[in-house]
C-alpha cells in the first residue's frame, strides 16, 4: 500500500491526459469543417470557431498546468464548461446512454459529456494535486 500512496502525487495526470486528449482531438478536427458544422447546427461560424479554440487551447493548458502554474489548469478546465453545457443542452439532453443513437438523438445521449464535465469541474476546483514545491518542473 505504501507504494500506491507514493503515486498519489501523480494521479492527477490520468485525468489531465484523458481530458486533454479528448478536447485537443475534438477541437482541432472542428477547424476544417467549421462552416458546414455551423450550418448543420444552426449556429454562427464564430460560435463553432470559439468552441474549437476552447477545445484546442484548453486541451493544451491542462497538461501545461501540471508542469507550470496551477491557475493554468483552472483556466484550461474552465474553458470546457460552456462547451460541454452547450453540447449537453443543445444536442444530447433527454437521453442518457451516449452509445445508443435514436431518431431523436442521432448523436447519442449525454453520458460522455456529463462525465467529461465532471472531470473538468474536478480539475477546476482541485487543480494540481501536489504542492507547488513537489510539482514537476520542466
Amino acid at each position: 500500500m505504501e507504494s500506491i500512496k507514493k503515486l498519489n502525487n501523480y494521479a492527477h495526470w490520468t485525468l489531465r491526459i484523458a481530458l486533454a486528449s479528448v478536447f485537443i482531438y475534438h477541437g482541432v478536427t472542428k477547424f476544417p469543417v467549421l462552416s458546414g458544422m455551423a450550418e448543420m447546427m444552426g449556429l454562427p461560424v464564430v460560435i463553432l470557431f470559439l468552441v474549437a479554440v476552447a477545445g484546442t487551447v484548453g486541451g493544451a493548458l491542462i497538461p501545461l498546468g501540471g508542469f507550470l502554474k496551477d491557475w493554468i489548469t483552472h483556466l484550461g478546465s474552465l474553458m470546457f464548461v460552456p462547451v460541454l453545457l452547450g453540447a449537453i443542452f443543445m444536442v444530447h439532453w433527454g437521453q442518457w446512454n451516449n452509445f445508443v443513437q435514436t431518431e431523436s438523438h442521432p448523436m447519442g445521449g449525454m453520458e460522455f459529456q456529463v462525465t467529461i464535465l465532471l472531470i473538468s469541474l474536478y480539475l477546476f476546483v482541485k487543480g494540481c494535486s501536489v504542492n507547488s514545491s513537489e510539482a514537476v518542473k520542466v
